[in-house]
């Protein structure tokens, strides 16, 4: 099976919840690579993904439940690119 690589972007009460934190533990416990960060800009979480699609699937379906803090309205999903990253980063958040 091939790896494909999605964009996501999840918006609701998903920052100061934990929410990079449990993508970051999600994405590892799923054999994934990639990484997370806050935007600051409209209060969102960034993410990119690479890894088997039925594990991508499984990611972007719990993204609806995160961390027990959190409360997400909707997940963005459009296709990625491959970074070629051997882990799951915490990235700085962005301002745009």
């Amino acid at each position: 099976m091939e790896n494909e690589t999605k964009h996501l972007r999840i918006y609701g009460k998903v920052q100061g919840v934990g929410y990079r934190h449990w993508c970051s533990q999600m994405a590892k416990r799923l054999g994934l690579t990639g990484w997370v960060r806050n935007v600051s800009h409209d209060h969102s979480v960034e993410a990119v993904i690479t890894g088997y699609p039925d594990a991508i699937q499984k990611f972007v379906t719990e993204c609806y439940n995160g961390p027990s803090t959190s409360k997400v309205d909707i997940v963005h999903v459009t296709q990625g690119v491959d970074e070629e990253l051997k882990t799951f980063e915490i990235r700085e958040t962005s301002n745009r």
